[in-house]
C-alpha cells in the first residue's frame, strides 16, 4: 500500500497529528503536521498528510506558502476554498501575532536590541527596507518608520528625510537599519 493511500485512521492514535499536539505540544510537530491540523481532512483518496506534503512541496516550504493568494491554494487539488481560507486565516494570524508588541515601549539596550526589534520583520521581505527607530531619552523606541523601500539590492535615503522624521518625533537618538533581500549578508538586516 502507498504512502499516500494510508489514511489518519489507519495511523495509530498516538502518531496522529492532533493527538501528538496534545501528548508533546505543538512545538515538536513538523510544519506537515502542523498543517495538517489546519486543513483537517484529506480527500477521498489522499490523506490529509499527504495533502499537507503536497501543499508544502508546491510552495517550496514556508517561505512561499506566508504569501500565497486564495487562487494559489485553490488550484491545488483537494484544497477547496474553505481549506483555503483556513491556511490563510492561519497565515494572517502568525504575521500578526509575530508584530504584536507591548504596550510597554521597547528599550534599546544594544545593537542586540535593535536587531531583535526588527529582525523577524525585514528578514523576510523581498525587497531592501530603510528603517528608523525613533528613541526618547531613555532609549525607548517612540516611532518606527520605513523611509524608503529599494530594489532587491539597492536602497537610497536622503539624510534629510530621516532627519525630519526624527525633528518632528522629538527623537533623542535614531536607530536606521536595512535588510538585505539579496541574501548577502547572513543575518539580513544591517544596523
Amino acid at each position: 500500500m502507498s504512502r499516500q493511500h494510508i489514511m489518519i485512521r489507519d495511523v495509530p492514535k498516538a502518531e496522529r497529528p492532533r493527538e501528538r499536539l496534545l501528548n508533546d505540544g505543538a512545538r515538536n510537530l513538523s510544519n506537515q503536521e502542523l498543517l495538517a491540523i489546519l486543513l483537517g481532512s484529506g480527500t477521498k483518496n489522499e490523506s490529509v498528510m499527504s495533502l499537507a506534503h503536497r501543499v508544502l512541496v508546491h510552495f517550496e516550504g514556508l517561505k512561499l506558502l506566508r504569501d500565497a493568494t486564495i487562487e494559489e491554494l485553490t488550484a491545488i487539488k483537494g484544497i477547496g476554498e474553505a481549506k483555503g481560507v483556513i491556511i490563510l486565516a492561519a497565515i494572517e494570524l502568525g504575521k500578526r501575532m509575530n508584530h504584536f508588541r507591548s504596550s510597554e515601549r521597547y528599550v534599546i539596550r544594544s545593537p542586540e536590541d535593535g536587531a531583535n526589534y526588527l529582525m523577524e520583520e525585514l528578514r523576510i521581505l523581498n525587497q531592501e527596507h530603510f528603517v528608523v527607530l525613533f528613541l526618547d531619552t531613555k532609549n525607548q523606541i517612540i516611532h518606527r518608520q520605513t523611509i524608503f523601500i529599494g530594489s532587491l539590492n539597492a536602497s537610497i535615503v536622503h539624510p534629510r528625510e530621516v532627519f525630519r522624521e526624527a525633528v518632528k518625533r522629538s527623537a533623542a537618538s535614531i536607530i536606521v537599519a536595512h535588510n538585505h533581500p539579496s541574501g548577502v549578508r547572513l543575518d539580513n538586516v544591517s544596523i
